[in-house]
């Protein structure tokens, strides 16, 4: 069985799910980062570099399946430790701010959860930018725990 059978071309990254969705956690994380934490903070270059690498490394991981299925796959394993240790900063946000993370029973955890799968991205940023930085960082941790 040949590489080209495991794994079909993916064609446009624009049209696969897991790119939208980086795609959304970077807005999320550029607008959050901005603005939760103080010009200078480092927390801010590396929350948006490792939304950036997530999103950019799905993009270069579905160009290289053409070619190269193994490189493919090592970039989208990239892409998924990035936004694992972005999950791991929106997670200590909350936790040192001494906010609440939302657990999985709790009607807001499902009620963002449908959404993540059923909003549009432009309506969850909507959504976002008129919450307070705790609620947006567990909309966020929610989409990513998505997102993995």
């Amino acid at each position: 069985m040949s590489d080209a059978t495991l794994i079909k071309p993916q064609g446009d990254h624009r049209n696969l799910i897991c790119y939208r969705k980086a795609e959304l956690i970077y807005d999320i994380t550029y607008n959050f980062a901005y603005s939760a934490f103080e010009h200078g903070d480092r927390t801010i270059d590396q929350m948006v570099q490792a939304a950036r690498s997530g999103k950019q490394n799905i993009i270069e991981g579905n160009a290289d399946m053409d070619t190269s299925i193994e490189m493919g796959i090592k970039l989208i394993n990239v892409a998924k430790a990035s936004l694992k240790e972005l999950l791991a900063d929106y997670e200590d946000y909350l936790r040192v701010n001494g906010y609440e993370q939302w657990h999985e029973e709790s009607d807001k955890y499902i009620a963002m959860r449908k959404l993540g799968v059923d909003g549009s991205n432009k309506y969850i940023l909507d959504i976002a930018s008129s919450r307070p930085l705790d609620t947006v960082a567990n909309m966020a941790i929610i989409l990513l725990k998505q997102e993995d």
